[in-house]
């Protein structure tokens, strides 16, 4: 890359120093101001970013294996337990489901109150 061959440091520093030195008193401290508000804010977010969580542990799903001589009886008898394990799931979704929705109901009357 030719372009970096003309690169120099020292050459920076006097650019940035005769740069400087052309600015009026009150915009480099406005200069200032605003890179210290930035570096905060961009200091805040790194601190309050949260640490990148561990990767998720494999999911083993186990299938149950049916033998291919099995009756009809034990079909049904076996989609009557699924049917209600199933209902039950539905059940206690639906209760968690419900307790959500009051818990918003309250604190949408508490806004109500406020006047929001």
């Amino acid at each position: 890359m030719r372009f970096l061959r003309f690169f120099s440091p020292l050459h920076a520093y006097r650019d940035l120093r005769r740069y400087l030195l052309t600015r009026k008193r009150h915009e480099l401290w406005f200069m200032l101001a605003s890179l210290v508000v930035t570096m905060t804010v961009v200091t805040v977010f790194l601190i309050d970013a949260p640490p990148p969580a561990p990767p998720p542990a494999p999911e083993i799903i186990y299938v149950e294996s049916w033998p291919l001589n099995r009756t009809d009886e034990q079909i049904a008898a076996a989609a009557k337990v699924a049917k209600a394990k199933r209902a039950a799931r539905e059940a206690e979704l639906a209760r968690l489901r419900a307790a959500r929705r009051e818990q918003f109901r309250e604190v949408d009357n508490s806004l109500d109150s406020w006047g929001l």
